[in-house]
């Protein structure tokens, strides 16, 4: 697989007076944005199936997350994240089969692939950052995204980035206790928007992704 980041994140419910709490613990508002995500897939869903979730999202390009193989189980998900066009096109073509197939950017070979729009919405996001450091340990920065979708649903998530895969132990530790002290239930799992999108208005591609237990993206 093409190299990437390692994206270590975990979602929530945000509960009142989130944004205060946040304060209260040393964070700063980097910014409010809207955008609006584009996600693609086969008619049969065989990215999202096998864990591949492609994104285009409006004013950042084209993003593709694969999973991660830290092993480690838990209330969060560890992904890979391919924002180079050719990366992205590389990796698709080996998940369906298809290599040989690339030669353009994504937009390229949407056609292809068999690929197609399968949901699009427009979210409000504010996002704030928060230095971390524990016992013994460098600081590090966390990030924690407050995200309002168009069609009402709202979640949360801690997100650390992280260049190898030995860093995510340490990395899920620090998510987990920050999740905590925001008041997040220790065993809860928040569905990402995408898969709220899927279950209200796709309802039929909402079951295909239950059958393999493989909904955890947003």
């Amino acid at each position: 697989m093409a190299q990437g980041l390692i994206e270590v994140e975990r979602k929530f419910i945000p509960g009142p007076g989130i944004e205060e709490r946040l304060q209260e613990l040393g964070g700063t508002l980097e910014h409010r944005i809207t955008f609006r995500d584009t996600y693609y897939d086969t008619p049969e869903l065989s990215l999202m199936r096998s864990n591949h979730w492609l994104r285009q999202r409006e004013g950042s390009g084209w993003e593709l997350k694969c999973p991660g193989a830290s092993g480690i189980s838990g209330p969060h998900t560890e992904y890979k994240e391919l924002k180079s066009e050719p990366a992205v096109v590389a990796q698709l073509c080996e998940v369906l089969g298809a290599e040989g197939q690339g030669g353009g950017g994504v937009a390229a070979v949407l056609v292809p692939l068999g690929l197609q729009e399968v949901a699009s919405f427009v979210t409000k996001r504010s996002s704030w950052k928060l230095v971390f450091s524990g016992v013994n340990e460098e600081e590090s920065v966390l990030k924690v995204d407050l995200d309002t979708a168009d069609f009402g649903y709202a979640v949360g998530e801690v997100e650390a980035l992280v260049q190898e895969e030995t860093e995510v132990p340490v990395a899920l530790k620090k998510i987990n206790t920050l999740s905590s002290m925001l008041g997040v239930p220790a065993q809860e799992r928040a569905p990402g928007k995408l898969i709220v999108y899927l279950q209200h208005f796709r309802p039929q591609d909402y079951q295909r992704l239950l059958e393999v237990n493989s909904s955890t993206e947003d």
